[in-house]
């Protein structure tokens, strides 16, 4: 008998960065937000294994995504992906007017520590403007969570993301910064 989960293992993921948009059909979208400022829009997207970020300034579209390693994805303006694993800080230039900084990490911890760890989380994750509590596998077991902050400024974006992973007792924490 299999047990299907909601979320990949967290060895399964990949960091992208793509300058265009992305056809939000092609992910499994469970909540949706978006922000509009006089220069720049963003829309943020739950998915099943992480988010995607499309930030949209005059005719340039930049596009961040966590999922799956076999999430079907163009080849198409990618500028970079990498596997998820332990803490990378990543900066480039798009175009001539958007700098795009992140770093991203992801943590293991031991069972005790991520019980705890996950709990405030959780209590983090109701107060989120976007958030996702996913369904739990069992009783026994903690459901997935994932929530994004954002800190909204005329000429920039700051968008912090959290996905826990509780099979692998691991939670995902990416920092975007999207400046003009």
């Amino acid at each position: 008998m299999n047990v299907s989960f909601v979320r990949p293992a967290v060895s399964e993921l990949m960091f992208h960065l793509f300058e265009r948009s992305l056809h939000p059909e092609l992910f499994d979208i469970r909540k949706h937000d978006q922000i509009r400022q006089p220069d720049y829009t963003a829309s943020i997207r739950i998915c099943n294994a992480g988010h995607l970020v499309s930030f949209h300034f005059a005719d340039l579209v930049i596009s961040e995504v966590v999922a799956s390693r076999d999430q079907p994805l163009p080849d198409r303006n990618e500028r970079f992906h990498r596997h998820l694993k332990g803490c990378r800080d990543e900066t480039v230039k798009c175009g001539d007017r958007i700098t795009y900084h992140t770093s991203y990490q992801v943590e293991k911890l031991s069972p005790e520590v991520f019980l705890n760890m996950h709990e405030e989380l959780h209590h983090d994750c109701q107060r989120a403007p976007i958030s996702r509590c996913f369904t739990s596998p069992n009783r026994l077991s903690p459901a997935a969570l994932s929530f994004i902050q954002t800190d909204v400024w005329p000429h920039s974006l700051l968008i912090h993301a959290f996905h826990t992973f509780p099979e692998d007792c691991a939670i995902v924490k990416t920092q975007s910064l999207f400046e003009l």
